[in-house]
């Protein structure tokens, strides 16, 4: 086992604020309550209300009636609110990391990934919404005569089911493309990260965005999420797939939109002839930010034969010199997990693989001198295909590594998963660039683990297979939370009757004129 460097642990009680109103309703002794906990004191920080379904059917009613005069709201006015917001999440940053490692528990440096996350999604679709909302002109049946345009229209309240363990990436991030398209939005956070969302709901009206237009309401998935599901026009939901397969039939049995980040078991590549030395700390990084509770980060690792000898000894070693604390230390390279309960559920998974023949490189055990919920980063080897560890998603810091023969056997043991959410292939970029197009995965980073993917705003995020439905990010992360309308123009003659008496001659001046305009219509 190895040793880690560890650092004094800090109490983050005094970080979070209370709030005792937000999307226009205010709290009251009266209302039932839920305490919020620090998952690396284990103790209670603050508590906020909880709303239930009735709650939530009154919220998307104000919300709906709110949503049109937000949707009159000028293009010029909402990008004007989002870069106010852009600026204040930048500006309040030191409160923002505050909150958020005070509820998840997380180092300095993931909390601040959300905070770049936050400014990156409000500056791109702040300046970039405006473009992909204007009406457009599209080729119409025949050219000069038929004129077609596509128009968008908001969809009306999205509904955003939000996971714990990015609460402000993946609620008000997820919030900023609904809303600049015109839409309102009605938002349940998990029970265990509310703080968060509430914080930067903040933020949003405290730049000028209506407060009906966007409310966070607290509360159980059996009340809040089915609330959502059942009367939201479009539901957004980020989570497992268990989950999301159960809200996207309950969507389809509504016929209302549904996108949905679900579960990965990410692969990494190191291909034969990549350079160990030089990615050693970057492929750390992929396995181990945010504590291993990100959807894209990697948790299965295929090493080529020919350098498998110098990059799993430094590797080992780089895992083993990191920093683990519960503190606001930027040098600390990994905090605690979310809670104990979530803790246990990935050590069971190392348990059991290492009860049926995998082996410890190093870590594989709690670390309760830190605090209850922590977990040394793990690395494992030889983990058998019947571990459960092997095809279930362990959501921690927990990695396997194989080693093979070629780049081609990288590829097949890559894809031989029923997810397909993230993959990374490090080595020469042209190799790498090869095995990228052959990878069954929404997005595949070269040289990186996801941060390339994930950042890169212009381009869609999300899963193939099992992973999920949909995409966040890039246009279709805006243009889903519209309807589009298309509307064609005829000019001169009709297409739908005969223009001629004689309808033999009418369909054979269409064949010609088809058959003349062929080229022009490619």
């Amino acid at each position: 086992m190895g040793r880690y460097k560890v650092t004094q642990t800090l109490d983050l009680r005094s970080a979070s604020g209370i709030y005792v109103s937000w999307g226009g309703m205010t709290t009251t002794i009266n209302e039932p309550q839920h305490d919020v906990t620090n998952p690396v004191t284990g103790e209670v920080i603050d508590s906020v209300r909880i709303y239930d379904e009735a709650d939530t059917v009154a919220a998307i009613e104000r919300a709906r009636s709110a949503q049109k005069q937000w949707a009159e709201t000028s293009m010029k006015e909402r990008r004007k609110i989002m870069l106010r917001y852009h600026d204040l999440v930048l500006e309040k940053q030191a409160e923002v990391l505050d909150q958020l490692q005070a509820e998840t528990g997380k180092n300095r440096a993931s909390a601040f990934a959300e905070v770049l996350d936050s400014a990156l999604a409000s500056r791109h679709y702040g300046y970039g919404a405006k473009e992909l909302l204007k009406t457009k002109r599209v080729r119409g049946a025949f050219p000069l005569v038929t004129k077609t345009e596509v128009e968008r229209d908001p969809i009306g309240v999205v509904g955003i089911i939000s996971p714990w363990n990015y609460p402000l990436a993946l609620s008000i991030a997820d919030a900023i493309p609904a809303l600049m398209a015109g839409n309102a939005v009605v938002l349940k956070p998990d029970l265990q990260t509310p703080l968060t969302p509430l914080l930067g709901a903040e933020l949003m009206y405290e730049a000028g965005l209506p407060r009906e237009v966007l409310q966070i309401l607290p509360g159980k998935g059996t009340e809040v999420g089915q609330g959502i599901v059942k009367n939201a026009d479009y539901v957004m939901f980020t989570g497992s797939t268990e989950t999301g397969k159960k809200l996207a039939a309950q969507a389809a049995e509504r016929l209302v939109g549904f996108s949905g980040e679900l579960g990965g078991k990410n692969p990494l590549i190191i291909t034969h002839d990549a350079k160990p030395s030089d990615i050693v700390d970057s492929v750390r990084e992929a396995c181990f930010a945010n504590s291993g509770q990100l959807c894209i980060s990697i948790e299965r690792m295929y090493v080529h034969r020919d350098v498998a000898d110098q990059f799993i000894p430094a590797f080992r070693s780089a895992v083993e010199a990191m920093q683990i604390a519960g503190d606001n230390d930027w040098q600390t390279d990994m905090g605690s997990l979310i809670s104990p309960e979530h803790m246990n559920k990935v050590d069971e998974l190392v348990q059991d693989a290492v009860a049926k023949g995998a082996k410890v490189l190093t870590g594989g055990k709690p670390l309760p001198e830190l605090g209850p919920a922590f977990y040394a980063p793990t690395v494992l080897s030889d983990v058998p295909e019947d571990a459960d560890f092997y095809r279930q998603e362990a959501f921690g810091p927990v990695v396997f590594i194989e080693v093979v023969d070629s780049d081609e056997e990288a590829v097949r043991r890559a894809n031989d998963t029923e997810y397909g959410l993230n993959a990374s292939v490090f080595g020469k970029e042209s190799t790498a660039r090869k095995l990228a197009s052959q990878l069954e995965a929404g997005t595949v980073n070269i040289n990186e683990g996801w941060a390339a993917g994930w950042s890169s705003f212009d381009a869609p995020m999300g899963g193939w297979k099992q992973s999920g439905m949909g995409r966040r990010h890039g246009e279709q992360g805006l243009l889903k939370y519209t309807e589009p309308r298309t509307v064609a123009a005829q000019r001169v003659i009709p297409l739908s009757r005969p223009f001629l008496d004689d309808g033999a001659q009418w369909a054979g001046l269409l064949t010609l004129a088809l058959k003349s305009a062929r080229d022009l219509l490619r």
